[in-house]
């Protein structure tokens, strides 16, 4: 972003938004509110000022040649909608069939924290995590597959707590209807 505000100016922002809700942002409990909200905000959305460069920077080869499916599930991530700046709260399955290379584990629960920790819609995140993966693995074929609940459904509008958003993106060979089943059928 070509001019973003200054941490002052996100501040003063938080206290008008107090005032717009209908309080006093100079009422003492609420003084140091505005500092805090613009920590929280650095750190839900640090995903703007985190390089996948710098994140992901090694890959191994591939041992023995192996060629099996590589999955890693259940990776907790917490984003945040970018129509109504509430969280969605969900888990990410990543997977991978290597060609030559491999990548840590470590790694993948990376790029999923890199790619939610910025304003999302879960479509956009699902391809964004599997078309990183695919070009630093350039592996045979990629599956993401992301399952989260989503405050502004929950809290807001329809009001429902309870539902779940799934979504995958599958490249190379998880097209393939075998792949395809395996991956989209792990428990």
């Amino acid at each position: 972003m070509k001019n973003r505000p200054t941490r002052e100016e996100a501040q003063q922002a938080v206290r008008t938004l107090i005032a717009w809700a209908g309080d006093d942002p100079d009422r003492k409990e609420l003084l140091d509110t505005p500092k805090r909200v613009v920590k929280s905000y650095e750190e839900f959305f640090k995903g703007y000022t985190s390089s996948i460069d710098s994140k992901i920077d090694k890959t191994f080869n591939a041992p023995n040649n192996y060629s099996e499916m590589i999955i890693l599930r259940d990776i907790d991530f917490i984003s945040h909608c970018e129509h109504h700046m509430l969280p969605m709260i969900g888990q990410a399955t990543v997977a991978y069939v290597p060609n030559k290379k491999i990548i840590g584990l470590s790694k993948l629960a990376r790029i999923v924290e890199i790619f939610s920790k910025r304003l999302q819609i879960q479509e956009r995140l699902v391809v964004e995590i599997t078309e990183c993966l695919d070009k630093i693995v350039e592996p045979k074929g990629v599956g993401v597959m992301i399952e989260a609940s989503h405050q502004c459904l929950a809290l807001r509008g329809a009001c429902k707590p309870n539902t779940i958003m799934k979504t995958s993106h599958l490249l190379g060979c998880f097209k393939e209807n075998s792949v395809r089943a395996e991956f989209l059928n792990i428990k």
